[in-house]
């Protein structure tokens, strides 16, 4: 009977759970993107002489793209933007994948390996980095001429994955350096080792997500909830 009734009360807690994601999650994502970036411009003039001011103007940067990027929900929310959802409708600009594709998928990819090329000291490691990145924005781009409907109508995993791959390589350079310096000894000290160990946990959790990126809609909403919960 304990264990029918604990049961019982975890399975409500997942319901209550889910539908607090379900009604909240967009917003729970944008307070902790805007919290993010507040923190970085209150501490903007401690950082403004070093590379770390590429990182806070980043942060910044994702903010307006997330608040940008949300432009299909805000239409179809606010009446005043009706016009804009009449106009949107059945248009290439009606979904918001093109948007994210070159802002987020490629954008974030640049600019970490902009911010790395910054940061890093062994000139092979900047090197390879900057072959790597000319490569992904080559191939990208030949991609999207070669499949302009994937572009307006889906997430793509090709730039997604690849972008993450320069990311994970950046961190991964990062640690070398690191460990075959002085500054392991003082490495808690280095704000660059807390974003690289971060970003490096983010891409490395959040990239296989993407190959169920096909689940992600209303008709599985186990998914959508597990995905909402590992990226939150």
């Amino acid at each position: 009977m304990v264990q029918a009734g604990s049961s019982i009360k975890n399975e409500s807690y997942i319901t209550y759970l889910d539908e607090f994601l379900k009604h909240n999650y967009t917003l729970l994502t944008h307070c902790v993107e805007i919290i993010a970036a507040l923190t970085g411009l209150l501490c903007y003039k401690k950082y403004e002489d070093t590379n770390i001011k590429y990182f806070i103007w980043f942060l910044v940067y994702v903010v307006i793209i997330e608040l940008i990027g949300s432009y299909p929900n805000m239409v179809r929310k606010y009446d005043v933007l009706n016009r804009v959802e009449v106009y949107l409708q059945d248009s290439y600009f009606e979904k918001n994948y093109w948007f994210y594709t070159l802002f987020w998928s490629i954008g974030s990819a640049l600019f970490y390996s902009y911010y790395y090329q910054k940061i890093l000291n062994i000139k092979t490691h900047i090197r390879a980095v900057r072959i790597l990145t000319s490569i992904f924005i080559v191939s990208s781009i030949i991609y999207l001429f070669l499949n302009p409907q994937d572009f307006f109508n889906r997430s793509i995993p090709f730039i997604k994955i690849f972008g993450a791959i320069i990311i994970l390589l950046c961190a991964i350079f990062y640690f070398y350096e690191i460990l075959k310096s002085d500054r392991l000894l003082l490495f808690y000290k280095s704000i660059n080792f807390f974003i690289s160990a971060i970003i490096f946990i983010w891409w490395l959790v959040t990239t296989p997500v993407l190959f169920y990126q096909v689940y992600h809609s209303t008709a599985d909403w186990n998914f959508v909830f597990l995905r909402w919960q590992i990226f939150l």
